[in-house]
């Protein structure tokens, strides 16, 4: 049995990974690794996470547009106007961003328009928007909120494509096709922002770590009566990213004796989204602050052809309850430069962005925050993500127990 990351999983409520390894703690204990070796360490490069509740200066909570058929990405005529929707991304917005808006541009350029409206300015607005400029059309922002206000702001920002993307069944036989190429489209486009000023997009190393050998985690789907058949298609894009690795005992000072290492790509969001609007701005694109409140608001406006972004917005503004919200919540520690890996440890998930460093509370797995519309901060859910860290680290480098 092979291994692999999938944050999907992890918030299953059975880690990151699609499978231990089949050689196990002892095979890793035996074979060569880099801890034995006298030229590299990694333990140099595992810094640890300074995690008090004082650190927390500043808790968001997001709600991710989920729809069992997945993403809604087809056309509906608005009086003269061509609507292009684009929305309905559950929890890969980012992940399938490009991919996603490449498949609306190419629909929104059948009608060979010389000028293009895109409504909202999140992950899948500013993508569509820079697609259709670069596609040689006009193109205007048209949003309530620029970037830093919008719910894709306050994403955790790792590359999960899978992440409540659909239910299998709902989405149909066909779908899965659909989703690979929006996530190859995505994942090959993130190659030209690797390297960047700001680090916009990086690679990180990420730790499973699990106090028994036994504990569910990996391959296990935890599976609850309540929870739903979250579509499941990583294993079309395995090729994509290396195969997650068992660390040998002490080879980390990790203090746990199950520890996987594997590598996954991260997106800094306030960098990342600030390149994107340059961008846009650059090469002559508008933003205008607007607020749209029926359909009829967009064929209104002088663009004939309109690619329609608005995320969970949708629900209100086309009346599509197929949208359910996913609430999730952040608690941001003051960042660290020294820290470039992030971890999953007893159901909390911390991700080292610079602008911040993530703390999730991911028990309950997929079904957490399912169906849940209220925004509102719950400190105290933060901070008990924050003491588990903070446990994790007051036995750091000390010896792993069973």
């Amino acid at each position: 049995m092979t291994t692999r990351f999938d944050r999907r999983r992890l918030i299953k409520g059975s880690a990151m990974l699609g499978g231990l390894s089949a050689i196990g703690l002892s095979g890793c204990a035996t074979a060569p690794g880099l801890a034995t070796s006298p030229i590299y360490d990694p333990r140099r490069n595992l810094a640890p996470v300074r995690a008090r509740p004082d650190r927390l200066f500043d808790i968001t909570v997001c709600l991710r547009p989920f729809r069992a058929a997945g993403p809604r990405v087809e056309t509906e005529q608005v009086g003269e106007t061509l609507v292009v929707h684009n929305y309905g991304h559950g929890g890969s917005g980012w992940s399938l961003s490009w991919g996603s808006s490449t498949l609306a541009v190419q629909k929104a350029f059948a009608a060979s328009p010389r000028e293009v409206a895109v409504i909202g300015c999140g992950a899948l607005g500013l993508t569509s928007a820079l697609l259709a400029q670069r596609a040689g059309a006009q193109t205007t922002i048209y949003a309530r909120d620029l970037l830093p206000q919008t719910r894709s702001s306050r994403a955790t920002g790792m590359w999960t494509p899978d992440s409540r993307i659909a239910l299998t069944a709902a989405a149909g036989p066909a779908f899965p096709a659909l989703w690979e190429q929006m996530a190859r489209t995505s994942f090959k486009t993130y190659r030209s922002y690797l390297g960047l000023p700001g680090d916009p997009v990086q690679w990180i190393d990420y730790y499973l770590l699990k106090d028994k050998e036994s504990e569910p985690g990996g391959g296990e789907r935890r599976r609850r009566p309540e929870q739903l058949d979250f579509a499941d298609y990583h294993s079309l894009i395995r090729d994509l990213t290396p195969r997650p690795e068992m660390e040998a005992p002490g080879a980390t000072p990790f203090p746990t004796p199950v520890v996987e290492r594997s590598s996954t790509m991260m997106f800094n969001i306030a960098d990342y989204g600030h390149t994107l609007m340059s961008d846009f701005l650059a090469a002559g694109g508008r933003i205008e602050r607007a607020e749209f409140h029926a359909p009829s608001d967009l064929a209104r406006l002088k663009q004939k052809v309109v690619i329609n972004c608005p995320g969970y917005g949708a629900r209100a503004l086309w009346k599509d309850e197929s949208i359910v919200p996913v609430r999730g919540q952040i608690g941001w520690l003051i960042p660290q430069p020294e820290l470039s890996y992030g971890l999953y440890y007893r159901d909390v998930s911390i991700v080292p962005r610079r602008d911040g460093i993530v703390v999730q509370a991911l028990e309950g797995g997929d079904m957490k925050g399912y169906g849940v519309d209220n925004e509102t901060p719950d400190r105290q859910e933060s901070e008990a993500a924050v003491a588990v860290i903070a446990d994790l680290y007051s036995r750091f480098g000390a010896a792993p127990h069973g």
